[in-house]
């Protein structure tokens, strides 16, 4: 598939480009030569991304956290066209948060811990969010940034006399590949709109 990397020299980015070429896709340039795009740049620039994206009539797969695409995800579902969006494409993580889900029905106490590199602009963090909307409820969510830091999350669910923590370390975004891989193989099943979330496709 020939694919428009927006963010390619990004953290993100600079490892999943030579995954994509190596998993035998084709980065191109420019929107016109591509036939999908997948972004993972800033909140703030997501949201252009995509409506040029759907201008040039191409499905999207995004990894950008903290931006609504609600509207964009309309604006998709008109043109018939599918937008993916996963807050963590990191398969892991994705267990983590159907495993607090699952808790969360037999301990009614919990608190979110997110831990990120100290440049991640949105906080909390997308996948926090996602987290805490699975379990019901409204947990605290406690945001960390430090230097040094990836992408950690522990759900901590309380009980009289126990704790259970459920806990998910990325140590290098490699981890974020075969979901986005995933995502890209299944981008022509989806239905015009907005899909959110990887736990769809598994």
């Amino acid at each position: 598939m020939k694919i428009r990397l927006n963010g390619r020299h990004g953290k993100v980015g600079s490892v999943l480009a030579p995954a994509l070429e190596a998993a035998g896709h084709e980065l191109v340039d420019g929107l016109d030569r591509a036939e999908a795009m997948v972004d993972f740049t800033r909140p703030d620039a997501v949201v252009a991304n995509v409506d040029a994206a759907l201008a040039a009539r191409l499905p999207c797969v995004v990894g950008t956290s903290g931006a609504d695409l609600a509207a964009v995800g309309e604006r998709a579902r008109d043109a018939g066209l599918p937008i993916f969006y996963a807050p963590n494409f990191a398969v892991g993580a994705v267990l983590m948060m159907r495993f607090a889900a699952e808790a969360a029905r037999y301990l009614p106490r919990a608190e979110i811990v997110e831990l990120h590199h100290d440049t991640k602009l949105d906080a909390p963090s997308g996948t926090a969010k996602a987290t805490a909307a699975a379990m019901g409820g409204d947990p605290p969510i406690h945001s960390v940034r430090l230097p040094g830091l990836v992408a950690h999350q522990e759900v901590l669910l309380g009980g009289p006399g126990q704790l259970l923590t459920v806990r998910h370390d990325t140590l290098s975004r490699e981890a974020f590949v075969p979901g986005v891989l995933l995502a890209l193989e299944k981008l022509p099943e989806l239905p015009p709109g907005l899909t959110v979330g990887l736990d769809r496709l598994l």
